[in-house]
């Protein structure tokens, strides 16, 4: 097999096949030519070229996503800024446990700094957003010297996916000739180090003196944030440890799961933003919970921090293995370092079932009462109110099919007003660091990984923000894109800090030049367009009826009335 010359390039690759990283997104570059010629020699490994280094790690990152997080993606890049474009994608896979794989070619230790081409500081540039750093020096043609290679690619590649999964960095110093071949007989002999993961327990005495007494409260609050689906599948029906079985049986347990939990329970609720916002400060009272157990990453809904923050429960418990103490509500009392699936087991193992029915009140059905009242609400206020994002969005959200993705902004806060936990449909959104930056990307390297039916909704705004993601080669058709087009910056328009400004529109809320018709047809897709209801009814039938290529619904809303119906919408439930 003829391969590169550079040892520590084939020791790389031999340890990705070895490792199980399928795909591999590669910028074209000249410091990295023999990792390029590594990767696209390897039989086994997929790559994807992505010519703009930024959107190339937000594609990494939606492949990512797509498979769970389960298998590592590796990314790889030249010299210079060019590693620096991957931080914004690096951040957020750091903040969704998300195991990327970042391989950035350097110069010789000796360039640095001496004003030669594209010689910045390249170790540990990112180190604040990936779980480790490792540097490979120039030589590597020593037995001792590849022995070292060898371990510490390993040691990568088991970081990214021990404990909790995120981001590593590997960075390789690479001397000319950067061209030059050999001939090997087999690149994947290389020595492969293998990490089993082990399940962790509550040790079984203090789950029965300390977690049981605890779990008997009269008012247990879980609430459910952002998850990778392979977190969400233990929750369902076809398992006999199952969250859905607690809710069930249990009236003293309420559930809120946001929308990209990817948690259906038919008895949770969902709509929680809704649901906050139609209870008076009494039903808040009232509905105090003695208990708060929280799992997942950061919760979207800005009335749950309010309301938490506002409230003083008896005890809140984060379930999860994180890299920090995380007490975003202010009333943090336990930190339990396991996953949700094995503390859900081990309650139902040792202390379920029990009798909690010491009070005739139902926590739950009081919760019901208020879910229903905000449900009837919604519904009279959509159902009147006139063309804007709000009306938009409440004729999407059912047609949706297949992966969902969300920009930030106003489209993943639409979304969780009508969720329904529709198991056919899966949400995902960049909500690690919430940027809008990377959306088209992220949600194009999904749908090359799937190969089903993924849409992603965006704002005008941010698709502008990312629109380099349309010129990658090989868009699957299955990817469909809805831009809601209301003027730009519309959460500008709709929060208080901003949207009572007379620099609004100059500074905020600025509208987007973004000729969506013309740079579908330059790159390629097929375009729709919607201006009213029963256009928007149309056209998005024919967004997935249409299979042929990769397409876009554009949708245009009124800005600011868009802005002034979701004010008046919380106003009329409140």
């Amino acid at each position: 097999m003829v391969v590169t010359a550079k040892d520590s390039c084939n020791i790389l690759v031999s340890l990705l096949i070895q490792h199980q990283v399928e795909n591999v997104v590669v910028s074209p570059g000249s410091r990295n030519t023999p990792l390029i010629l590594a990767v696209a020699r390897a039989k086994s490994i997929k790559t994807t070229v992505v010519v703009d280094e930024r959107s190339a790690a937000f594609v990494a990152l939606g492949m990512c996503a797509a498979n769970h997080g389960a298998k590592p993606v590796a990314l790889i890049c030249t010299s210079g800024s060019a590693l620096l474009n991957y931080a914004p994608a690096i951040a957020e896979a750091y903040y969704r446990n998300l195991p990327l794989v970042i391989i950035s070619a350097d110069r010789p230790m000796e360039w640095i700094d001496q004003d030669d081409s594209q010689t910045i500081r390249q170790f540990e540039a990112l180190s604040n957003y990936v779980k480790k750093s490792y540097n490979i020096p120039t030589n590597c043609d020593t037995p001792n010297m590849q022995w070292y290679v060898n371990r510490i690619i390993n040691d990568a590649l088991i970081t990214s996916l021990l404990g909790e999964m995120g981001p590593v960095h590997i960075n390789i110093q690479l001397d000319d000739p950067l061209n030059e071949i050999k001939e090997i007989d087999n690149i994947t002999t290389q020595r492969h180090i293998c990490c089993p993961s082990i399940s962790h327990s509550i040790d079984k005495t203090f789950f029965n003196d300390y977690i049981i007494p605890r779990l008997k409260y009269k008012r247990i609050l879980i609430v459910v944030g952002f998850q990778n689906c392979i977190d969400a599948r233990w929750v369902g029906n076809n398992n006999s440890y199952c969250l859905e079985e607690i809710i069930s049986n249990q009236s003293n347990i309420v559930l809120f799961s946001e929308s990209i939990s990817n948690i259906n329970i038919k008895d949770s609720i969902k709509n929680i933003d809704s649901v906050l916002s139609v209870m008076t400060e009494d039903d808040k009272r009232k509905l105090c919970p003695d208990i708060i157990i929280t799992f997942g990453g950061a919760i979207i809904s800005r009335h749950i921090k309010q309301y938490f923050r506002q409230i003083q429960p008896l005890e809140h418990w984060h379930i999860g293995t994180t890299k920090t103490t995380i007490d975003c509500f202010k009333s943090l009392t336990m930190r339990i370092e396991m996953s949700p699936y094995e503390f859900f087991k081990q309650y139902l193992d040792i202390a379920y079932p029990f009798n909690n029915n010491e009070s005739n009140e139902s926590y739950y059905n009081n919760w019901e009462v208020i879910k229903n009242h905000a449900n009837l609400t919604h519904s009279n206020y959509v159902n009147n109110c006139n063309w804007s994002d709000l009306k938009a969005f409440s004729i999407i959200i059912p047609k949706l099919k297949g992966n969902i993705h969300l920009s930030n902004g106003t489209s993943i806060r639409y979304h969780q007003l009508f969720y329904t936990g529709d198991t056919n449909s899966k949400a995902f959104c960049n909500r690690g660091v919430s940027g809008i930056d990377g959306s088209t990307s992220t949600a194009i390297g999904h749908a090359m990984v799937l190969k089903e039916t993924t849409t992603l909704i965006t704002g005008d705004i941010s698709a502008q923000y990312d629109i380099s993601a349309l010129s990658i080669n090989n868009i699957p058709s299955n990817f469909k894109m809805i831009v809601m087009c209301n003027g730009g910056g519309g959460i500008f328009r709709f929060i208080k800090s901003t949207s009572e400004l007379p620099e609004l529109d100059e500074y905020f809320a600025t509208t987007p030049n973004l000729p969506l018709k013309e740079l579908a047809k330059g790159y390629n897709f097929n375009y729709f367009e919607a201006t009213n209801e029963q256009e928007l009814i149309n056209n998005i039938s024919l967004l997935y009826n249409c299979n042929d290529k990769h397409s876009i619904l554009a949708v245009y809303t009124p800005a600011h009335e868009s802005a002034q119906i979701l004010k008046e919408y919380f106003k009329t439930t409140n």
